[in-house]
């Protein structure tokens, strides 16, 4: 589909008045062929293969940015997850490939990279074993490196062994980061069904069914939708909010479809996926719970909230879709605590509970995500909070994910700041009766009976 001039007006007017921005461009690398036995070596490859790939990353999207006056927030790198890639590494600890990613970020310029990760929906191998207990010195020692493991699919139920394994791994990162706010877990998240060619952090990483290397776009603009809701009269029934959704959700997408062409074409590496996301900015009025509070929710978490945040996320994907076949991702709306300063004043009101928020990931794109625990919280608590997330993700067919920080040190009513755009995260309280048992019990939640699709 050709992009009109009238598109391209359209879409300056909504940067220069409405904060419109592509949130980030991401290249997609595959570094399976960097394995080794020596993991100095190996990370040694890895750098080298991320600072050639990526050399023109940065440039390029500041030159487009430049030509087509769309800011370009971010420039990411996502890599084949690091538990493949060390499968044949005799190190048991893989802090080193961190470090060499972090080290590769900072050498081509780019705000993070993701795949210091593991599947183990399934099962555990002993190089998943190796990397998963290498997370919190990972994060810990680098800034610009993102982990993500996958414990939960709707095909093999989920891995409670590899749900109690991250739990602890959890509170371990953040004990091992309290003088810095916890800011590990800030850059950790456990998924069930987690997608292949996810552009934005910190749960990115570079599929197995991708190709050698692309480039994936991901598109925000709730100060768009915002502002496009807050113009219809009050009287508006909710047949033409969605409408206005969907049709503001067409042309955030047909911005991303022209700067992920030029970006592919320019890289010389395939394109790859929009994803049109809602993500929030600690910028005033780039908020989804400020959408959701626009379309008539009196303050975010109160009664209304899940039936707009449904309405919403919907809205979103049918706008994306029409605008472009290379939509993907998770494409909808996220809800985090800490970037969305709607969210962290409903949480200031007590009008939004961590109970709430998990009913909202039930039909949001993600899940609890960016969220700041009491420092006291327990492993099982903290695995109930994962368990019953994995759960939604498993019996719904969807992306579910857990972010969750335990600040330790801190009480409810703390308040944690990362700066940039993490933002900051209110302490949130939990329900403290997970009881000592459910999550010693071990083995694997069954797939669920709507898995048999064959």
């Amino acid at each position: 589909m050709q992009i009109t001039p009238q598109e391209v007006s359209e879409t300056l007017a909504m940067v220069a008045q409405q904060h419109l921005d592509i949130r980030t461009i991401t290249l997609g690398l595959s570094i399976r062929d960097c394995g080794h036995e020596d993991i100095d070596v190996c990370a040694q490859r890895i750098y080298d293969r991320l600072c050639k790939a990526a050399e023109k990353l940065v440039p390029t999207a500041d030159r487009l940015a430049l030509e087509y006056g769309i800011p370009i927030a971010n420039k990411r790198i996502s890599v084949t997850p690091i538990a493949e890639v060390c499968a044949a590494t005799c190190s048991e600890d893989f802090t080193p490939i961190a470090v060499a990613l972090d080290r590769a970020a900072f050498a081509v310029g780019v705000d993070f990279v993701g795949g210091f990760s593991a599947l183990v929906q399934k099962g555990i191998t002993a190089t998943d074993r190796k990397l998963m207990a290498s997370i919190p010195r990972a994060l810990t020692e680098t800034e610009r490196v993102c982990s993500s493991v996958n414990v939960a699919s709707t095909r093999a139920g989920i891995n409670m062994d590899a749900v109690l394994d991250m739990s602890r791994i959890i509170r371990q990162a953040a004990e091992m980061t309290a003088d810095r706010d916890s800011v590990a877990c800030a850059k950790l998240v456990v998924f069930a069904n987690a997608v292949e060619d996810n552009p934005f952090m910190a749960g990115a990483f570079h599929g197995s069914g991708e190709s050698e290397a692309v480039a994936h776009v991901g598109v925000s603009g709730p100060g768009v939708m915002r502002a496009v809701l807050a113009a219809l009269p009050a009287q508006a029934d909710l047949t033409t909010v969605a409408e206005a959704i969907k049709a503001t959700a067409f042309k955030i997408t047909r911005a991303g479809e022209l700067i992920a062409r030029e970006a592919s074409k320019r890289l010389g590496v395939q394109m790859g996926i929009l994803d049109l996301s809602l993500a929030p900015t600690p910028a005033d009025g780039d908020s989804v719970a400020q959408i959701l509070e626009v379309i008539g929710v009196g303050t975010c978490g109160g009664p209304g909230t899940t039936a707009a945040l449904a309405l919403l996320n919907d809205a979103v994907k049918k706008g994306g879709v029409m605008a472009s076949s290379a939509v993907g991702g998770l494409s909808g709306a996220f809800i985090p605590v800490s970037e969305d300063t709607g969210m962290i004043a409903a949480v200031e009101k007590g009008a939004l509970s961590l109970e709430k928020l998990e009913a909202m990931t039930s039909v949001c794109s993600v899940g609890l995500d960016m969220i700041a625990v009491p420092g006291d919280t327990s492993v099982e608590t903290i695995f109930g909070i994962i368990a019953d997330e994995m759960a939604i993700g498993v019996i719904n067919s969807k992306t579910t994910a857990v972010r969750l920080i335990p600040a330790i040190g801190h009480a409810v009513g703390d308040s944690l700041e990362f700066g940039g755009l993490l933002g900051s995260a209110p302490v949130m309280a939990v329900n403290n009766f997970a009881g000592s048992v459910l999550a010693h019990r071990g083995g694997r939640f069954p797939a669920p009976l709507n898995s048999l699709r064959n």
